[in-house]
């Protein structure tokens, strides 16, 4: 690809360092200047892409590239839109070569989860067959951690911290009112399929009273007898319990306890939050003072507590990507592998995007507690040096971060409008 331009784009839901890969990308190419040509960000992810949205990132300055690295969201936009088959959508595949061939665009860079590695991967078998071959290489960014074969995924390190410090600085709310008032908390967090945010509040937990004392994971089938048992023996133990509970939590035959009864772009079901629904049967069954909490967007833009090791994991792999299509490559992702747990060693190697397309990583059976109700040593193990370090924002005299919000500039059209 040789002096040709690259198109990245940022897809799914956000995570607080997705925009540090957006400036390690910016600014490897341009260390790699003549090698690659300019860097173009799609507005609004793939969506962008086929409208031709796009952002002509030389126009941002050193400083505000460098800020991109401390600004949550996606500064570029993103969204949830998935291709499906060529043979099923020919049309906006070739829409897609249409845009890469008018804005001389020899690579694309993917930055998203497990849908995001399928679409990468699709558009990178397509070029020869449509006749403009293009490299397309996808990044890794997920805050649910289910990635295939990556260690991690980067925001997962970053929401992981913000919910061990959220039920940590919660529980000591609790505990401190116990006695007359509020004798349950209820954190909600994400997690569809996997409950590795949820887990990730367990590393409070050292001595068998700490909080959090109960964790439901999608992974462990909700029994509603057990689980009113243990909080109960919690209260009464403890004087108060705390529980984190993943969006996803199922019954005994595979239901979500909260589907809305609907399905997002990707074909995902709707969940309709299943804090509250925890949280009635605490007060109809057991008629315990509770509280409940959905972190919901806060876990995943709290950029002001984020994680240093994910904040290296994400510009790591940005500038990973770059160099992989200095090098040629198509089909492949940039992932984390962990070399030594003690102290904590990772490398960037690459990996086929067919072995990470539409595939979910979810909690070993082994990192699980005994009882199905906390983390187990290995999990630990695995998840403390993911939350290590801070990379605090800079703040202002007025006391709040400053967070970059560019105005960008799109490149002129060159081809008719197009609708999605």
């Amino acid at each position: 690809m040789a002096g040709k331009n690259i198109l990245y784009a940022q897809s799914g839901g956000v995570t607080p360092v997705i925009n540090a890969t957006a400036g390690a990308v910016i600014e490897t190419a341009r260390e790699c200047r003549g090698r690659v040509g300019n860097v173009l960000a799609a507005e609004d992810g793939i969506i962008g892409a086929l409208e031709e949205r796009l952002i002509d990132t030389s126009r941002l300055n050193e400083d505000e590239v460098a800020a991109l690295s401390h600004t949550p969201g996606g500064a570029f936009g993103s969204c949830r839109y998935k291709l499906k088959a060529i043979e099923d959508n020919r049309r906006e595949y070739q829409r897609l070569i249409d845009v890469f061939r008018a804005h001389d665009i020899g690579c694309f860079l993917y930055n998203g989860g497990n849908d995001s590695a399928d679409t990468a991967w699709k558009v990178s078998q397509i070029g020869d067959s449509l006749g403009y071959p293009v490299q397309c290489i996808g990044i890794p960014k997920t805050i649910d951690n289910d990635l295939a074969v990556t260690d991690c995924s980067p925001g997962f390190g970053s929401v992981a911290k913000y919910v061990a410090v959220s039920i940590l600085e919660a529980s000591l709310d609790v505990m401190s009112m116990a006695s007359t008032s509020t004798k349950v908390f209820i954190l909600e967090v994400m997690g569809r399929h996997a409950g590795w945010i949820a887990a990730a509040g367990g590393l409070v937990r050292r001595e068998e009273s700490d909080p959090p004392q109960i964790i439901l994971f999608p992974e462990v089938p909700f029994d509603e007898g057990r689980f009113l048992r243990a909080v109960r023996h919690s209260v009464e133990n403890n004087g108060y319990c705390s529980v984190v509970v993943s969006e996803g939590l199922k019954n005994g035959v595979g239901e979500f306890l909260a589907d809305a009864g609907t399905t997002d772009a990707f074909g995902h079901r709707q969940l309709g939050g299943v804090g509250p629904v925890v949280a009635q049967l605490v007060s109809e069954q057991l008629g315990y003072k509770h509280h409940w909490a959905v972190a919901d967007y806060l876990q995943r833009s709290a950029r002001h507590i984020a994680s240093k090791t994910d904040l290296e994991h994400a510009r790591a792999v940005g500038r990973a990507a770059v160099e992989l299509a200095v090098e040629g490559q198509t089909g492949v992702m940039p992932v984390i592998r962990r070399t030594c747990d003690d102290p904590y060693r990772w490398e960037v190697e690459a990996a086929s995007l067919s072995g990470i397309a539409n595939r979910e990583s979810k909690m070993p059976e082994n990192f699980i507690s005994a009882d199905g109700f906390g983390i187990s040593a290995s999990c630990r193990t695995y998840l403390e040096p993911l939350i290590r370090g801070e990379a605090f924002p800079p703040f202002g005299p007025d006391g709040l971060p400053e967070y970059v919000r560019p105005k960008f500039s799109l490149v002129r059209r060159k081809l008719e409008e197009f609708e999605v």
